[in-house]
């Protein structure tokens, strides 16, 4: 039976929930400014690249794509030790082509992209959309055999692809391969990269890293007319599928890979050996302490309080870490050591492009948000122990085994079946304050990831 590294699964639980969070959030000048992106501050909510600083919504893409890089090597490297060569680059451009897919057709089936004017047979289609999505990406073999559970795949896969193709989509204008799901686009080209060069590094992790600098040296001579950087930067086949642009997530991405060879040798950490390890304990709240004062200070700007605080807090975590007794040591002080020097990387690159940005984002910008999923692992693996914090933790690692379905439950079934019961309007009353419109997004978003887990636990994940 395939092993579960159910921290690695609250990781990714956690980005998922707070990415629907982020998005169902009352969207007014009522709501402060540290609950958006930083580069969208209200009232307006308009893009404003010079801004600098991050918040909390600004941690969930890196997060997801850290823990997508961690699970490259744990599902790969079964190919691998079987000198099966062939399945993992065909694992690596299937999951490129269905991630594409996914993104094109959610995109599409969305609603609000039908028609300008939504009706109820918009909103119809749309949970049709969901239906096929279930049908094409769910694995069934928990219900039937792996042959049947292909044939409902395939099947549903032809019908979604014939629905793309030929239903007036696009408010009438049909199928547009630039009308997609960006999010999922990228996670599509890090999904496909990221995997190669895993593959083709997995004996070396300085081969690995050394390759970042080289692509930092091509998006820094992308601007020089006439250069080779220039000439590799723009080349693609197609813009909606892949830009060179993407690649810069792999600064987040192969770091993840990086985590995910170290809990493949280390395994996951014991949590019967946190709750009696008091050392442990601290330290997850010590490091919590670090990822709330990062990401705040940085957004109110206070750079150098930040600064020594975290070197002051860093320095007693290694302390502690130091002196501590636990069998699976190792896994906790490569997570701290990695964390530690991204994330003091990521403040001394800060002044750099005018300080640390989402978008467009920066070289800070990865460095800081890698070194904070590496402490954010370990927070979720050493919190997993207190009673209080275990439902919460269930929570997040039933969300993160599921996270497609999650995704799509919100913007394919749940505002759909509102819209249809004519409860939208009661909804979007709730937007009167901060408390109601946060309320609003925390309901919207439980219930969104709720959906998922009765088809969790029977086994029905959507894979890629």
């Amino acid at each position: 039976m395939k092993e579960r590294y159910l921290n690695l699964d609250a990781l990714r639980g956690y980005a998922i929930f707070t990415m629907i969070l982020s998005g169902s959030i009352a969207y007014t000048s009522i709501m402060p400014a540290w609950m958006f992106h930083a580069q969208v501050p209200p009232p307006n909510h308009q893009f404003n690249p010079n801004l600098p600083g991050i918040t909390w919504v600004d941690l969930v893409f890196p997060f997801f794509i850290f823990c997508m890089g961690a699970s490259i090597p744990l599902s790969l490297n079964k190919f691998v030790a079987n000198n099966n060569h062939k399945e993992v680059l065909f694992t690596a451009f299937r999951r490129f082509f269905l991630l594409a897919f996914f993104a094109l057709f959610l995109e599409h089936f969305k609603f609000s992209r039908m028609e300008l004017v939504p009706t109820n047979t918009t909103y119809i289609l749309s949970l049709s959309g969901y239906l096929m999505l279930f049908l094409s990406y769910g694995n069934f073999g928990s219900f039937f055999s792996k042959k049947k559970g292909t044939i409902i795949n395939y099947s549903a896969f032809v019908i979604a692809v014939i629905c793309l193709i030929f239903l007036p989509l696009n408010q009438g204008e049909g199928f547009k391969i630039t009308t997609s799901d960006i999010i999922i686009i990228v996670l599509a080209n890090m999904a496909l990269f990221g995997s190669i060069i895993w593959w083709i590094t997995r004996n070396n992790i300085l081969l690995r890293l050394g390759l970042l600098p080289f692509i930092m040296g091509i998006f820094l001579g992308s601007k020089i007319p006439d250069s080779w950087n220039e000439f590799i930067y723009h080349l693609t086949p197609s813009t909606a599928l892949y830009k060179f642009y993407f690649l810069k997530y792999l600064f987040i991405l192969i770091p993840g890979t990086i985590a995910g060879d170290w809990l493949l040798k280390e395994k996951d950490i014991n949590p019967v050996e946190i709750k009696n390890n008091r050392s442990l304990q601290i330290i997850g709240f010590l490091l919590f302490a670090v990822i709330v004062m990062t990401v705040s200070f940085l957004f109110t700007r206070q750079l150098v309080t930040n600064l020594v605080g975290t070197v002051v807090f860093l320095i007693l975590i290694n302390w502690i870490i130091k002196k501590a007794t636990l069998s699976n040591k190792k896994i906790v002080e490569q997570f701290f050591s990695a964390g530690t020097l991204s994330l003091l990387l990521g403040l001394t690159f800060e002044a750099y492009e005018s300080g640390i940005k989402k978008d467009i984002s920066t070289y800070s910008y990865y460095f800081v948000t890698v070194g904070l999923a590496f402490f954010s692992f370990l927070v979720l693996a050493i919190f997993s122990v207190f009673t209080s914090f275990k439902p919460i933790h269930r929570f997040m690692v039933l969300s993160g085994q599921n996270p497609m379905m999650a995704y799509v439950s919100g913007s394919l079934l749940l505002l759909p079946l509102m819209h249809l019961l004519g409860i939208n309007d009661y909804w979007n009353s709730m937007n009167t304050s901060f408390f109601m419109g946060f309320m609003k997004g925390l309901i919207f978003t439980l219930i969104a990831c709720a959906i998922t887990f009765p088809f969790t636990k029977k086994g029905i994940n959507w894979k890629s």
